[in-house]
């Protein structure tokens, strides 16, 4: 049987490759001339420097049990394990680093380093367990011990859990830009969750990059996918189902927004208007850097993390957070930067480097934060603005240019509410009315990441579907 999946980000690829190995015919259908998705990399600044154009730091992607199943490593994908995973910077020439050792990271705060072990240790101990019902749709966990002590730490706001877990600043600081990963206002219920899987994910697995860019991850896939027979074609944009053939399986890693355009007046009335009330979250506003060397941080501990956290105390980054939510313009933005040439010498000339940083906005910002960016980055790495020697900046309406998923420059495929981060789009999850027409977006569950875990579930639904029809005949 013939199998069509519109979109080649990582959740595309990892629905195609599930459904190859199944025996299915796949073809996967690009829109854009190079496929990846939130996945890809390319020379935005000058010749000889490669940038992400989304995604660059992948906690989730060496984690993903999709991922792990397959063979990714014999199609070019090495992973690169910075000696810290992140760095958050505070005033001072102060620094607290998220190391992959849990004691390690303890030992910054004194004061809060037993609380910090008893919540952590456990956790991260039981990662695999934790992570397999952590990124999956609702269901009977499998690991119900685990899943419960996460449970009781995931609900809450994160900067009700920072005040009342730990009493340092630095300790409080460090979960906060982790909770702000989450797009969500630090005071609003379920950011707390994001802060703790990424904590963890720190402690258990580090955060890796792709040797040669994101871009190889999505090669890999690719090229993973081609041994099984399936195709991958970019340059080639579906419009409408009348694109696809009639009676055909079709999976498409797209938005709600897009999957309206796709499906039209096909899709029942009363689905649409759920579709219209998807709610999107707030876009970014991102710059690549060529530098001309590395960024002089104040801390020198900084360049030993692939990921540096710029927003100073738990109050800084909380203000910033709830004035991106209420559509405001923060003139201290927190900012989330990466600093992948340190570690991946063949990302830039030699002796030259590449850094890569974004901020939250409101949803289709027009605001260039060039210089808010700068500043913040400026005020950890005093004589940053002198080692730029090009820079190449996207608004969220460019982000969407680049990738049709990323509305508004949303790179989560949808804000992350509580109401929205289970039963994502709508209840019937991967499932659409019309049959043989499936979704697999980070619009579904289990949401944003390079995990492609969206992709493997809504395969394997699609997968049962067609068994019970085939049974059925």
């Amino acid at each position: 049987m013939e199998a069509f999946v519109v979109g080649s980000g990582p959740n595309g690829l990892a629905a195609a490759v599930t459904l190859a190995r199944a025996g299915l015919e796949v073809t996967v259908f690009e829109a854009q001339p190079t496929i990846g998705g939130g996945a890809r990399s390319a020379a935005l600044t000058l010749p000889g420097f490669t940038h992400d154009i989304c995604s660059a730091v992948h906690p989730l992607a060496i984690s993903s049990p999709a991922f792990a199943d397959m063979p990714l490593h014999e199609y070019g994908l090495e992973w690169i394990q910075p000696p810290v995973p992140a760095a958050h910077p505070l005033d001072g020439g102060r620094a607290v680093l998220a190391q992959v050792s849990v004691n390690g990271t303890a030992r910054q705060f004194p004061a809060d380093a037993p609380m910090y072990r008893r919540t952590m240790a456990p956790l991260t101990a039981n990662w695999p367990e934790l992570v397999s019902d952590v990124l999956a749709p609702p269901h009977l966990p499998r690991h119900p011990f685990t899943l419960a002590r996460f449970g009781l730490l995931a609900p809450w706001p994160a900067a009700t859990v920072a005040r009342a877990i730990f009493r340092t600043e630095s300790a409080r600081a460090l979960f906060a830009g982790m909770a702000a990963h989450s797009f969500l206002p630090l005071e609003m219920a379920g950011s707390a969750a994001f802060g703790w899987i990424l904590g963890l994910s720190a402690h258990a697995v580090g955060w890796p990059i792709p040797r040669g860019g994101s871009q190889r991850i999505s090669d890999a896939l690719s090229g993973y996918l081609h041994s099984l027979g399936g195709a991958v074609l970019p340059n080639h944009q579906v419009r409408t189902l009348d694109d696809l053939p009639a009676n055909s399986l079709v999976i498409c890693d797209v938005t709600p927004r897009q999957l309206l355009r796709i499906a039209g007046d096909r899709l029942p009335e009363w689905y649409a208007r759920r579709m219209e009330r998807y709610r999107y979250g707030p876009g970014v506003f991102k710059i690549d850097w060529a530098l001309n060397a590395a960024i002089p941080w104040r801390n020198p501990a900084c360049l030993s993390a692939g990921t540096v956290h710029i927003g100073g105390s738990l109050e800084e980054i909380a203000a910033s957070e709830r004035a991106t939510w209420q559509g405001e313009i923060c003139e201290r933005p927190f900012v989330l930067l990466s600093q992948p040439s340190l570690f991946d010498r063949g990302r830039a000339p030699d002796g030259k480097h590449t850094a890569w940083a974004y901020c939250h906005v409101p949803n289709g910002c027009e605001e260039d934060m060039t210089s808010r960016i700068e500043a913040q980055v400026e005020r950890f790495a005093p004589g940053f603005r002198d080692v730029i020697l090009a820079r190449h900046t996207m608004l969220p309406a460019q982000m969407q240019e680049h990738n049709a998923n990323l509305v508004g420059g949303d790179i989560n495929g949808g804000a992350a509410t509580l109401d929205q981060l289970f039963l994502r789009p709508t209840a019937s999850l991967y499932r659409t009315p019309l049959p043989g027409l499936f979704l697999c977006s980070a619009s579904t569950p289990p949401g944003g990441g390079v995990h492609g875990m969206c992709g493997y579930h809504a395969a394997r639904a699609a997968l049962r579907e067609l068994a019970v029809s085939r049974r059925c005949v």
